[in-house]
C-alpha cells in the first residue's frame, strides 16, 4: 500500500475519535472527571510526542534556526486563530464537563466555529502523522494515541452541546464525520507535499505542528482538564507522558 495511503489512513483513525466521541455523548452520559482524565492522559501524550517525535527531530534534521523559527510561527498562528474563533463560539470546544452557561460549547450560534476549532487543533496532528511515515520506520504509534485522547473529549463535549441546542443526529454526526475525513486527507496531504522535501522544510513544518500543539495543550487541554480532575490532573498528565515516552523508546513510536 502507498505510503500515502497509509498516511491518510492513519489520520483517519486519529480523528474517528471525534466520531467516537460524539456517538458517547449521544447515547451515553460518562462521568466529568472520567472525560478530564482521558482529556488530562492525552495531554501528557501529545507533551511527549512534542519534545520528541517533534521538536528533537526537527533539530537532528534541520538545525536550530528552522526549528525554532517554526516552533514560533506554529504557536502564533494557532494563538491568532484561536483568539478568533473564541470570540465567535469556540472557546470551550475541548470543555470536558457540564457547566452551564458561558462555560458550555456555544453548540446553537457557535457550531460552525466549533467544527472550525477542530480543524485548527486536528489539522497540525494529522500532518505530523502524514510526515512521521516518511523516515521509512513506520507510524509514530504514541503521535497517533496522542491523536487519538485528545480528540474524544472533543467530540464528546461538543456533541453533547450540540444536542442540547437541538442539533440532529445528521448535523452532529455529519459534522464530526467531515472532520475526520478531513483529518485523513491533512496526513495524505503532508506525507505527499513534503515526500521529497529538504531536510529544512521538513524540520520546519514539524516544528510549527509541535508549536501549534504545545498552543493548544497550553490555552485549551490542560486548563479544562484541571478544572474538573483537579488534584489528579498533573499525576494522569505525567502517566500519560511516561506512556508516551516508553512507546518510543521501546521501538514502538
Amino acid at each position: 500500500m502507498p505510503l500515502s495511503i497509509q498516511a491518510g489512513l492513519w489520520g483517519l483513525l486519529g480523528g474517528l475519535a471525534l466520531v467516537l466521541g460524539a456517538a458517547i455523548a449521544w447515547f451515553a452520559s460518562l462521568p466529568q472527571r472520567l472525560v478530564a482524565g482521558v482529556m488530562a492522559l492525552g495531554a501528557g501524550v501529545l507533551i511527549s510526542a512534542v519534545a520528541f517525535d517533534l521538536m528533537d527531530e526537527a533539530f537532528n534534521e534541520g538545525g536550530l534556526l528552522p526549528t525554532a523559527g517554526g516552533f514560533l510561527a506554529g504557536a502564533l498562528v494557532y494563538t491568532l486563530a484561536n483568539v478568533a474563533l473564541a470570540r465567535h463560539g469556540a472557546r470551550h470546544r475541548k470543555r470536558s464537563g457540564h457547566a452551564s452557561g458561558a462555560q458550555q460549547p456555544e453548540a446553537g450560534s457557535g457550531g460552525l466555529a466549533i467544527a472550525v476549532g477542530a480543524l485548527l487543533d486536528g489539522i497540525p496532528e494529522s500532518v505530523v502523522i502524514g510526515v512521521s511515515l516518511l523516515g521509512g520506520a513506520g507510524v509514530s504509534i504514541s503521535t497517533v494515541a496522542a491523536v487519538f485522547l485528545s480528540n474524544m473529549p472533543e467530540g464528546l463535549s461538543s456533541a453533547a452541546g450540540m444536542r442540547r441546542a437541538g442539533r440532529p443526529a445528521s448535523y452532529v454526526f455529519g459534522v464530526w464525520g467531515g472532520i475526520a475525513l478531513a483529518s485523513g486527507l491533512a496526513a495524505l496531504i503532508g506525507n505527499l507535499a513534503l515526500a521529497d522535501a529538504p531536510p529544512e522544510v521538513t524540520a520546519a513544518t514539524n516544528a510549527v505542528a509541535a508549536g501549534a500543539i504545545l498552543a493548544m495543550l497550553a490555552d485549551t487541554m490542560i486548563p479544562e482538564a484541571f478544572e474538573t480532575a483537579h488534584d489528579y490532573a498533573g499525576l494522569i498528565t505525567v502517566a500519560g507522558f511516561l506512556v508516551a515516552f516508553a512507546l518510543a523508546h521501546l521501538g514502538g513510536g
